[in-house]
């Protein structure tokens, strides 16, 4: 059974959101694929408007979970002079960002299908009309939002041209990948994006997700959405342990890489089982030069929202004592219906320091934002 343990001190939250927080995931929404005809060519609105999106996974522009509809969203967040969730700033305002007190929102655009496009010429003009858009709706008329660079993954010659394209622009602050793409994304293929990250000195929001045109579960096809969803946790281990197997750390030091909406209490027992391993078979791979611990330590940091919530929340307060206070951003994930509160998602005490650091200043520094 559960027992109700909420010890949330409203006096804290309270006076953390007076003094701002910085909330690393937003979703913002097209009102309709019309937003994007401005910055598309003729040739490639054409295109989008003939034959749609047309991802690794059939079916896949529907939601296909019920508990998913509609719009993943609060029931509260549809703006009242229409269009779905997120795509009336204005309304964001008012329900979000004003009296939660946000200084700045880092900006995830979901369910546009950029990163995953099988024609890749295409997916690459789409990621850059995301782009503009996010500038000219988002972005330039709210200094409050931070804008990512969406790049198609799969097609890492024109992400890596869309990062160097985009990164000296202030607008944006981060890079934006889904977790899951045609291949693990330590591979090879993949590191001319993490070259220009590290280039750029500009930090990946890695967002859980995409359509690999695989099953999310190492045993195939989940038959519920409860399965799929608790998977998505096991396949940002796979995605974690692919990066650091690969390399990727050790070739780029200086990476930065977020998880975003992928939970964090795995971490602990990932790292151990890694680090033990390593001790077997580092014959195998002599381009590690230190424990796969000490990379994941060094290059990831995470989000809270999904925050896991054990019965008794202390054991939560372990776990991110042994992951580091300094790894995790705080996120609300507006405007979907799992959407935390900043003055109800921690259910345990919590000094100024770990705090402050939680809202706000590790974000800051990942992110390179000031924090007045």
């Amino acid at each position: 059974m559960n027992v109700h343990t909420r010890t949330t001190d409203l006096t804290e939250a309270r006076s953390t959101a007076k003094a701002g927080i910085i909330d690393c995931d937003i979703h913002p929404s097209l009102k309709s694929k019309a937003d994007l005809k401005p910055f598309l060519s003729e040739r490639w609105w054409k295109h989008y408007d003939t034959y749609g999106s047309l991802v690794r996974q059939p079916l896949s522009t529907y939601l296909p979970y019920p508990r998913m509809q509609p719009d993943t969203a609060r029931r509260d967040a549809w703006p009242p002079g229409g269009g779905p969730p997120a795509s009336d700033l204005a309304f964001m305002r008012e329900q979000h960002l004003d009296p939660n007190n946000i200084i700045h929102g880092i900006l995830h655009p979901l369910r546009i299908g950029g990163y995953d496009q099988r024609n890749l010429d295409f997916g690459a003009a789409l990621c850059g009309a995301i782009n503009d858009w996010q500038l000219q709706a988002w972005a330039e008329p709210e200094p409050r939002l931070k804008a990512s660079i969406y790049i198609p993954q799969d097609f890492p010659e024109a992400a890596a041209a869309e990062i160097e394209r985009r990164a000296s622009d202030p607008h944006f602050v981060q890079i934006t990948t889904a977790s899951f793409a045609s291949e693990p994304l330590g591979h090879r293929r993949y590191w001319p994006i993490f070259a220009a990250a590290q280039a750029a000195d500009i930090a990946i929001g890695m967002h859980i997700g995409g359509y690999s045109g695989q099953a999310i579960t190492a045993g195939g096809w989940p038959s519920f959405y409860y399965e799929h969803h608790y998977a998505n946790s096991p396949a940002i281990e796979a995605v974690v342990t692919s990066l650091v197997m690969e390399g990727v750390f050790e070739r780029f030091p200086r990476l930065r890489i977020v998880l975003v909406e992928a939970g964090f209490v795995w971490v602990p027992s990932l790292c151990w089982r890694l680090d033990r391993l390593w001790e077997r078979m580092r014959d195998e791979v002599p381009h590690l030069t230190r424990r796969p611990s000490e990379y994941i330590r060094q290059n990831i940091w995470y989000t809270t929202q999904p925050i896991e919530e054990p019965t008794d929340p202390e054991h939560l307060k372990e776990t991110i004592d042994w992951i580091g206070w300094d790894r995790l951003l705080f996120s609300t994930d507006y405007p979907h219906w799992d959407y935390d509160d900043p003055n109800y998602a921690f259910k345990f005490k919590m000094s100024a320091e770990q705090r402050e650091a939680l809202f706000r200043s590790n974000a800051a520094r990942v992110f390179r934002l000031a924090q007045e």
